[in-house]
């Protein structure tokens, strides 16, 4: 089953469940849009990888507009940004700890040679690939930079 099945056979569901499924209701017909817009937008369905991107991209928003509700003092609005995150991270696949990222980080930084943080690129070239989708990216960019500093 694709992701995009499986978002609309989950939709589905939550209709059924009414007041229970609100929530994730709304999150996943805003996700549906996002797909739909991006394969109007290429002219082609997009595969499960692309659809995965579609979903990292809403939690990467999520989480900086709940940094930005933080700072506004506003936590109504970043319990719901959070509940929301939860029901996207639902799709995504299991996320990496930060043991694992460090680890794999270390062996891109050993494969590409890069000594400074000014080879950031070179390493991230070689790393992102194999985090897509299952690390986020701040974390990912904070834990290279630190092991180029050290």
């Amino acid at each position: 089953m694709s992701l995009k099945d499986k978002l609309t056979a989950d939709m589905k569901s939550a209709m059924k469940e009414k007041e229970a499924g609100k929530l994730r209701l709304s999150v996943i017909r805003m996700v549906r849009a996002n797909i739909k817009y991006a394969e109007i937008e290429q002219k082609t369905e997009l595969t499960d990888e692309q659809v995965l991107d579609v979903l990292t991209k809403e939690v990467k928003m999520r989480r900086d507009s709940i940094e930005e509700f933080t700072k506004g003092n506003r936590p109504e609005l970043v319990e719901n940004l959070e509940r929301e995150i939860e029901v996207l991270m639902h799709y995504l696949p299991k996320q990496l700890s930060e043991a694992e990222i460090r680890t794999l980080a270390q062996a891109a930084v050993t494969k590409s040679g890069a000594s400074t943080a000014k080879e950031m690129g070179k390493v991230m070239a070689i790393l992102m690939p194999s985090v897509k989708g299952k690390a986020d990216g701040k974390l990912v960019n904070t834990i290279v930079r630190e092991l180029l500093q050290s």
